[in-house]
């Protein structure tokens, strides 16, 4: 029973981990090192122009209803999402980076860069 729970165990890590994108927590551009939390203008500042960018809107809320219905609160946030693509080189792998209202949320690993 042991020897089955290790192989479905390790059968689900290999599942989840072998998708074409690996999030992770900093880059490298060139000698510097961008981190989740940094701002968009000193991750163009370090790193220059992307080979594209993406910017659209997504709303972000929440409601609150008391059961007898006398206390209704909705809360809701406009959120600028921009989503940067880099580009470093033929052999390397492109950089998908995600920022909400300017800060630095997401990194991932795309596919080599051709």
């Amino acid at each position: 029973m042991i020897r089955k729970t290790l192989w479905v165990t390790a059968l689900i890590i290999l599942l989840l981990g072998s998708g074409t994108a690996s999030a992770k927590s900093t880059m490298r551009c060139g000698r510097h090192l961008i981190e989740l939390g940094d701002h968009k203008n000193v991750v163009y500042e370090l790193c220059g122009d992307p080979e594209s960018i993406d910017i659209r809107t997504k709303i972000v809320g929440s409601e609150l209803h008391h059961p007898r219905r006398t206390l209704d609160l909705h809360e809701y946030e406009e959120v600028e999402v921009e989503e940067w693509i880099y580009k470093f080189g033929r052999n390397k792998f492109r950089q998908y980076l995600r920022f909400e209202n300017g800060w630095l949320v997401e990194i991932q690993d795309l596919s080599r860069g051709r």
